[in-house]
């Protein structure tokens, strides 16, 4: 099947910004996407306590940095998404939250221009399930690895795919049930067959290696929940 264009996703986004703006129920297809949240934001206050500046990228209406924002109050936030309307709903989110500077900037974050080493935390959460061939992975990976500061740490939380053929089919299968028990066999299907069209995930296993090769000195799974999981990774072994 042929996958989804960037401006085709950035379309599908552009029109689902109040879905995404519910810190409860915006990602109720996302397994664990609460509790996720949660962790993922607090695990960058344990690794980073005294971060300065944040990176959000994929940012949608901004839930990850709020959550953040409840943990560690006085960050500089840059938000990069796609979706022009998705970047306008977090600014005005976290300006409400914040007197700390909010920046946003609109574009796919392997041509957006960053500063170099400005960044002590990075979020990924659900949005590089979007990115295609491996090499696409790595110069991603690469990127957000030369942005952080020295001692900065990336979170990533996303969609996932099993290396072992006969288990991967055994998980999504659980997921699909899962879906169901939410809201129906059609429900399930339109879920199943918009992954199927618009996203390329990659396995666990492979990010932590791919986060090894580009130089990250400490990496920890933090969570995984059947086709869902987060890791943490700090760039310099002395954090």
């Amino acid at each position: 099947m042929k996958k989804s264009t960037i401006n085709e996703i950035r379309d599908r986004f552009d029109q689902d910004v109040e879905r995404f703006s519910n810190l409860e129920t915006g990602q109720t297809a996302t397994i664990d996407a609460s509790f996720t949240l949660d962790l993922v934001t607090e695990a960058a206050k344990c690794i980073a306590p005294n971060a300065k500046t944040v990176l959000d990228v994929g940012c949608g209406a901004g839930n990850f940095t709020l959550k953040l924002l409840e943990k560690i109050s006085d960050l500089d936030c840059t938000m990069v998404d796609l979706s022009q309307p998705m970047l306008d709903r977090a600014s005005k989110r976290l300006k409400e939250k914040t007197s700390s500077n909010v920046n946003v900037k609109q574009g796919d974050i392997r041509n957006v221009e960053l500063e170099e080493g400005a960044f002590d935390i990075i979020l990924a959460g659900a949005v590089l399930h979007h990115l295609r061939d491996e090499k696409d992975w790595e110069l991603t990976f690469e990127k957000l690895f030369t942005l952080l500061s020295p001692n900065g740490c990336l979170l990533v939380s996303d969609l996932l795919i099993h290396d072992i053929p006969s288990l991967n089919d055994f998980v999504w299968e659980k997921y699909g049930e899962y879906l169901t028990s939410l809201n129906g066999e059609e429900y399930r299907d339109k879920v199943l067959a918009y992954i199927e069209k618009e996203d390329s995930p990659r396995s666990m296993s492979f990010q932590f290696e791919l986060m090894k090769k580009i130089g990250f000195q400490k990496i920890e799974i933090l969570h995984k929940n059947l086709c869902f999981g987060a890791l943490a990774g700090i760039k310099n072994s002395k954090a």
